[in-house]
């Protein structure tokens, strides 16, 4: 019996989080926090921020705490002391969290590195809150043909695609037309190409309605989150690409919007606030209640949407086109967009560079079909390393221009 399943009535449920530190993280923290009655934390775990997370695990009081880089074990190991929480770090100790009988994992882990845990949760069976794009754009086949080997429960934590989610159920996969994800347009969307060729990482993470990560918001900025959306989509509700589209929507009240056959438009609203489709994950297959506040249409008075702009959003396109080519086109894409982006974040590269770079690295990496996680590996670590050439070039050129 897969371990979702496995919980009596009234017992607590057993959750860890992969990523506890982050926002996503942080939020699911505090969800738990305001109901402690309700969940029991088995394991958390975090990058490198040690003595963040040996806090959070004190006040949960999980079973383990997990580091992923192996040089802040130490500090991790110090800041438990006496307190009977084990201590881990590195690949290995990411998948040992992954593996506790835990009931509800949160895979909340930024980029390519959440694969390997994500998929020893599947593994066993486990309930999977996705909140990390990054596995289903790099290994969507893969995960989803673990899911049905195992049992496993995904469900998906994006606002969009946890919009649909809610919009689909009950629903029959056949009625469907059209999915149509909805998107901010970021802190960038009435500014020129020229205009936004001169941005700084401050402005970009700059986001007029989310709070954030640094990674995620220049994703929002450069809409590439919204591209690798459309990859997840496809994945996780089986609709070819061209039934998946996208509308920019400045509000995000709307996070997404289901079309079926028989002219039927079902929509999902709410808030700008995380919290909101964490907890509909959190208490799945019921709702639980989130002292959140309430959305007033009548104090928003309008809701406004436009088509995106793909000339001067160019990476839209560029996901469109990584997900026809299909075989390690998305991979490639993830992998060289998460080392542009930190280029850009770092002061290396400017803002427009980083679409550029990624197109690049899909013209220069093999994108031919993948074979088991291994592969999958091999393929993001060539597609970081061109990059990262790449953004050396970049780098170089722009400073022979000053």
């Amino acid at each position: 019996m897969a371990v979702a399943l496995a919980r009596c009535a009234g017992e607590p449920r057993r959750v860890t989080i992969l990523g506890a530190t982050g926002s996503i993280g942080r939020s699911t923290l505090d969800l738990i926090s305001r109901s402690p009655e309700r969940y029991e934390v088995v394991a958390l775990t975090a990058h490198n921020s040690a003595e963040q997370l040996a806090a959070a695990a004190r006040r949960h009081r999980a079973r383990l705490a997990v580091v992923a880089d192996p040089a802040a074990y130490r500090s991790l190991k110090d800041a438990l002391a006496g307190s009977g929480i084990e201590a881990a770090a590195g690949a290995d100790g990411l998948n040992e969290a992954a593996g506790r009988a835990a009931e509800w994992v949160m895979s909340a882990i930024v980029g390519a590195a959440g694969l390997g845990p994500t998929l020893a949760a599947v593994r066993r069976g486990a309930m999977v809150a996705l909140a990390t794009k990054e596995s289903l754009v790099c290994a969507g086949k893969l995960l989803l043909d673990e899911v049905q080997a195992s049992g496993a429960v995904l469900l998906p934590v994006d606002s969009e695609h946890n919009a649909i989610f809610q919009a689909l159920r009950g629903e029959r996969g056949d009625s469907v037309e059209r999915l149509i994800l909805t998107a901010s347009g970021g802190p960038f969307r009435g500014r020129s190409l020229v205009e936004m060729a001169e941005v700084t990482p401050r402005q970009a993470i700059a986001h007029p309605n989310w709070v954030m990560g640094a990674k995620i918001s220049v994703d929002s900025a450069t809409m590439m989150n919204k591209g690798l959306e459309l990859i997840e989509a496809h994945h996780l509700f089986g609709l070819a690409p061209e039934h998946i589209e996208i509308l920019v929507h400045p509000e995000s009240i709307v996070h997404s919007l289901v079309a079926f056959r028989d002219g039927s438009v079902l929509a999902q609203l709410g808030r700008p606030d995380m919290r909101i489709p964490i907890a509909y994950t959190l208490g799945w297959p019921d709702r639980i209640p989130v002292a959140t506040p309430r959305l007033d249409l009548a104090a928003i008075g309008h809701l406004t949407f436009e088509p995106p702009d793909a000339q001067r959003f160019p990476a839209l396109g560029l996901a469109r086109a990584a997900l026809a080519r299909g075989g390690a086109a998305p991979t490639v894409l993830n992998a060289a967009n998460e080392v542009a982006v930190g280029a850009f974040l770092a002061g290396r590269i400017g803002f427009l560079d980083i679409a550029a770079i990624v197109e690049a690295a899909l013209e220069r990496c093999d994108c031919s079909e993948m074979e088991g996680l291994a592969h999958i590996l091999a393929i993001d670590a060539e597609a970081r390393r061109t990059a990262e050439v790449l953004t050396g070039d970049r780098s170089a050129a722009s400073t022979r221009g000053t």
